[in-house]
């Protein structure tokens, strides 16, 4: 079998990212529009905080847009993705046709939408519940440090099961043969039993993950607060209605942030982090994937979960005991 390096998968399977960019740039778009529309309409002369009202109506609005764009359409693309990237380990090779074969591939392994999101919230649950352990450790320190400590181990902790899932969708899709519940089952237990060959991974995904951040977000911060600077009248507009706004110590909104300039960093800076989820999702997580999913598949492949290995979960997740119990 021929094997086919990292970047050759990447670049091969890069179509899927970049169909996915446009519709992610189309759910911001749209939530933007909704904000901004939402503001703009209800910002009158004589309205006591018209325009934030609109601009919170616009949100919730947008959100909603965006969530069934995202669910019922990027969904596709990126399952796609992993179900090419799949093959290229473990058969060596891609059809000419990549992003047909990969759509016909998550069509045929989840014949509808509300099935894959099934599997997805199969797997985040078993992981996510064997993590909160590890939170309530932090949270064992006690007071502020033990909440902080907390936080940041659930912060790692869920960049680690996103990618998880899609390593465990990758088994999923690679293990055809086998009903999703099985499989779903079999990619939860690869983990457990190879976690120190993949936990060498989590360095590469947490260096590329701040890289781009500085890099990516740096960039686009810079871009949005020289843009927003041309609109001084609308933050000091929006500064003046979060005056109206008191938070549960007294305070307003607007004494919480200090001037309509730190609004304006604030602003750059949200806009700034919402673009560069999006061009890491799409550029830079798929490169790291692809290593990170070939650890994971070629440790599987060489050693298949076994029925007695899934009752080492048993005891580790209430989820996957149940998963487990119905495949008997």
């Amino acid at each position: 079998m021929m094997k086919m390096d990292n970047k050759q998968i990447y670049k091969k399977t890069l179509c899927f990212s970049l169909r996915r960019m446009l519709w992610d740039f189309l759910a911001f778009i749209v939530l933007a529009g909704f904000c901004t529309a939402g503001f703009l309409l209800m910002n009158k002369p004589d309205s006591d905080g018209g325009g934030l009202i609109g601009l919170g109506i616009g949100l919730v609005i947008g959100i909603i847009a965006v969530v069934i764009i995202l669910r019922y359409v990027s969904y596709t693309y990126k399952a796609g993705q992993i179900a090419m990237m799949t093959r290229a380990v473990t058969e060596g090779e891609l059809p000419e046709d990549v992003l047909k074969t990969g759509k016909a591939a998550v069509k045929e392994r989840f014949t509808t939408v509300a099935l894959f999101f099934a599997a997805t919230r199969i797997i985040k649950g078993i992981f996510n519940q064997i993590g909160r352990g590890l939170t309530a450790v932090g949270r064992s320190v006690g007071g502020d440090t033990g909440s902080s400590i907390a936080s940041a181990i659930n912060s790692v902790i869920q960049v680690v099961v996103a990618y998880l899932c899609d390593c465990c969708l990758g088994w999923v899709f690679y293990r055809k043969e086998q009903k999703a519940a099985k499989a779903t089952c079999e990619g939860a237990v690869l983990f457990f039993k190879h976690g120190k060959t993949l936990a060498k991974n989590m360095g590469r995904v947490f260096g590329m993950g701040i890289l781009s951040l500085l890099l990516i977000g740096g960039a686009f911060f810079g871009l949005f607060f020289l843009v927003f600077s041309q609109f001084p009248a609308t933050f000091e507009k929006l500064f003046t209605e979060f005056g109206e706004v008191t938070l549960d110590d007294g305070a307003t909104l607007a004494q919480k942030i200090g001037s309509p300039d730190t609004l304006l960093l604030i602003a750059a800076g949200i806009a700034a982090v919402i673009l560069w989820s999006i061009l890491h999702s799409v550029f830079v997580r798929p490169f790291v994937l692809v290593g990170v999913l070939r650890n994971y598949l070629e440790s599987g492949m060489n050693d298949i979960p076994t029925e007695e290995s899934f009752r080492m979960l048993d005891s580790k997740s209430d989820k996957f005991k149940k998963l487990h119990a119905e495949l008997a």
